[in-house]
């Protein structure tokens, strides 16, 4: 088991002095055995790091080390294949003219014939495929060979496991049954890893701290529940998860906003002027509330329906995130109330 660190890694694409860095002293620390999801917006960054800790690109400064030793640093560029890196790339790029196994097998030239098929066999038992062995990648599923490239990345037995966008060519359906099994085999392994996704859901329901980055840098590095419930700033909040921004005056432990007052998590000592979020869920529907609005929007998503109402006194509508259906319809006049406690923010 072994920690990745990464400090002030910075790269930036041609254009001279001048070009803005696509990676601007990112820092990120991922502990022993942990899953650590890398999530952010098309051209943040995430890809060009993973690749630089795969040794496919070399840094402009910063450094990366696995277990203390360093992969990239001042005067250190150690080249892919001496790095001790698994990777899953997307769509799993198994070789279509080897079987199952001999995919499996392909990083362990240097172990002698039985001892590479018996790993080849503990590799397709972890990832639920034995006796695959002999089959070719095109008689798979897309989600078979997802758990094929899984285990040919661990069959050498890595420091750090990195996964690129490896669920995005599946269905809805079968990519949450694929990602718990990659999920579980990571933990039989202890092994360390690395997911890069742009899918909020994937990130929070997968891994054990989830780093967000903008602009090249981690803007947040939490748990799932600490990111979701506790977001560093409002960007965080809107890009993880539906958040609800309300003006708020502040006093103590208590803010007065235009659907009423709510508690907050962290009291603050003055009053002030300020922003409180909230997350959609904590927004009821209520007949018998004072703050009144009117429905402009109503989606149903099956497991709820997100309901959106012009509120008298704000700017903008705001969402209420409803469990199951609702018989609620634009044009309607309803009330707000608000639960649990919210997040101030600036």
């Amino acid at each position: 088991m072994t920690e990745l660190r990464i400090e002030g890694l910075t790269k930036s694409y041609g254009g001279g002095a001048a070009a803005p860095p696509v990676l601007d002293g990112l820092d990120l620390t991922v502990p022993a055995g942990a899953l650590a999801a890398v999530l952010g917006p098309s051209g943040c960054g995430k890809t060009t790091m993973l690749r630089i800790i795969a040794g496919f690109l070399r840094a402009d400064a910063g450094t990366v080390t696995v277990g203390g030793r360093v992969l990239t640093g001042p005067g250190v560029y150690l080249p892919p294949e001496h790095r001790q890196i698994g990777i899953v790339p997307q769509e799993g790029a198994l070789f279509p003219h080897l079987s199952v196994a001999r995919n499996v097998a392909f990083g362990l030239t240097a172990l002698d014939r039985t001892t590479r098929r018996r790993r080849t066999d503990e590799m397709l038992e972890l990832v639920g495929l034995p006796g695959y062995g002999d089959r070719m990648p095109h008689e798979l599923s897309g989600g078979q060979q997802q758990r094929i490239a899984l285990a040919r990345a661990l069959a050498p037995s890595p420091q750090l496991v990195l996964l690129d966008e490896p669920f995005n060519a599946l269905d809805s359906t079968l990519r949450t049954g694929v990602r718990a099994d990659v999920r579980a085999a990571l933990q039989a392994t202890g092994a360390t890893a690395v997911l890069v996704t742009h899918d909020q859901q994937e990130a929070l329901s997968t891994a054990d701290v989830v780093a967000v980055v903008r602009d090249g840098r981690v803007a947040q590095c939490d748990t799932p529940q600490e990111l979701y419930r506790r977001p560093a700033n409002p960007w965080v909040a809107a890009f993880v998860g539906d958040a609800v921004l309300l003006p708020a005056t502040v006093e103590y432990g208590t803010a007065s906003t235009a659907l009423g007052s709510v508690s907050l998590a962290t009291p603050t000592a003055v009053r002030r002027t300020g922003t409180v979020l909230l997350r959609p869920e904590q927004l009821h529907l209520s007949e018998t509330a004072a703050a009144r609005g009117t429905v402009t929007n109503v989606c149903f998503y099956g497991h709820d329906t997100m309901v959106t109402v012009a509120v008298d006194g704000l700017d903008t509508p705001i969402d209420v995130r409803v469990a199951g259906p609702l018989s609620v319809h634009p044009g309607e006049d309803t009330g707000i109330r608000i639960t649990g406690e919210a997040i101030l923010h600036s």
